[in-house]
């Protein structure tokens, strides 16, 4: 009987690694869609600026805190409490519910009749939102093993880069052809039928039940965010991925008017130029970043820092030359070298946030991390460009732009700091929470 105790443990302890079936990759296509949704409802703002400004008389500095403030705040205050109901509830109906929110808010934005009223809606957007990634996270992770993880949050990170193009291209079309709220209403309401796609398709899995060790029980959240922030190189990577976030967000809202303002584009022009590289060179980006810190990773987990750092780095001066370029076709060149590197580090960095939290606490860390990336990067990303575009103007006319964007691109250079300081402890750290 001894032998036979004995045997079966010894088939526990050698169980094969679990792996992804077809339904995992169904989940992750239905939910990098959702995640699509989520980022089209923020970047076809980009595109309707001008149209906005022209009809409620207000100015880039106002734009700056609807695009940002306006819809971080909401976000990141409702992302923590929603993320720990997540950890404990079903998270495939929390993503559902959140989904139909934000959609219903997106077509009332596009009924705004004042400036006051299409920042309400702005808020709800945020609200709903707040429901989107940190759910979603936790469920790509009880389907998709530590070995394919990187890869599998990669993709669900693509959503944000197919959306560019989709919203943009057809928000500027829309916009020109049908008015600008016009465009609010058709990118809204398909996000309701992909809500019931989400409630009666997804299914909720056993939590933890890709991970080595059985989930540990639920903690208070105080205890859970203690046990998070126990770990050096969580709390560091909060504010690198912040401080990258805030020169990418900044980017994403501004580009269109830069290309109107410094290279004399409409904004048709604009939205299909960049639109269609943002989408080519950013899904290759998340691609590469996913591949390369699933491949590197298990060998040294430091990779999980040292690749953001990387990307930061050698990123730098093609952002520059994409803003202080005349020639339009070196510019844009510069662009995808910078993009590429830009679109990668959501892969290592939300690969590691997963490596670091517990099954029962996921959703908390990607929503504490988003706390801080989006009070830090969305809610100040935008405003900073949209003050300093109005500060610099009376200097630099409308070419102040450049250096209003320069000021927030660089700002990731910044987060190189803090990814190396966690780059020291990194490695104790992912191993204690195996």
């Amino acid at each position: 009987m001894a032998q036979s105790e004995s045997s079966q443990a010894n088939l526990i302890l050698t169980r094969p690694e679990p792996r992804e079936t077809r339904y995992s990759w169904y989940v992750l296509g239905v939910l990098t869609l959702v995640y699509l949704s989520n980022n089209i409802d923020r970047q076809i703002l980009a595109v309707l600026i001008n149209d906005i400004k022209a009809e409620f008389g207000v100015s880039d500095t106002q734009i700056g805190l609807l695009a940002g403030p306006a819809f971080a705040i909401f976000y990141t205050l409702l992302g923590l409490p929603i993320a720990r109901w997540a950890d404990h509830g079903n998270r495939r109906s929390i993503i559902a519910l959140g989904l139909s929110v934000w959609s219903v808010m997106t077509a009332l934005a596009g009924m705004a009749q004042s400036f006051a009223q299409l920042t309400l809606a702005r808020i709800g957007v945020g609200v709903g939102e707040a429901a989107g990634t940190p759910p979603a996270h936790s469920l790509i992770s009880d389907y998709f093993p530590s070995s394919s993880r990187g890869r599998a949050l990669g993709i669900y990170a693509s959503g944000q880069y197919l959306a560019g193009p989709i919203g943009v291209i057809g928000g500027a079309w829309i916009a020109a052809e049908y008015g600008w709220r016009a465009a609010f209403l058709v990118f809204g309401v398909p996000g309701l039928l992909l809500a019931l796609l989400v409630r009666s398709t997804v299914r909720e899995p056993l939590r933890g039940c890709m991970d080595a060790a059985p989930p540990a029980p639920m903690a208070a959240s105080r205890e859970a965010l203690r046990a998070l922030f126990a770990k050096r190189s969580y709390f560091y990577v909060l504010f690198g991925g912040a401080l990258h976030a805030l020169s990418v967000y900044g980017l994403v809202i501004w580009i269109y008017v830069f290309m109107e303002r410094v290279h004399g584009m409409s904004m048709k022009e604009a939205s299909v130029y960049i639109g269609l590289l943002s989408l080519l060179f950013g899904l290759l980006g998340v691609a590469l970043g996913g591949w390369i810190v699933d491949r590197l990773s298990p060998k040294d987990a430091r990779w999980f820092l040292w690749l953001p750092s990387l990307q930061a780095v050698i990123g730098a001066p093609f952002i520059l030359l994409f803003l202080y370029l005349e020639r339009l076709d070196l510019a844009l060149a510069s662009y995808v070298i910078y993009w590429v590197l830009a679109a990668g580090y959501n892969a290592p960095v939300y690969a590691l946030i997963q490596s670091l939290a517990g099954a029962s606490s996921r959703a908390l860390a990607v929503a504490t991390y988003l706390f801080t990336v989006n009070l830090i990067g969305l809610a100040i990303g935008p405003l900073l460009i949209g003050f300093l575009n109005d500060e610099l103007r009376s200097v630099f006319g409308e070419q102040g732009i450049r250096y209003s964007m320069m000021v927030a691109g660089l700002t990731n250079v910044v987060a190189v700091i803090f990814y190396m300081a966690g780059a020291r402890t990194v490695r104790r750290d992912v191993a204690s929470s195996c």
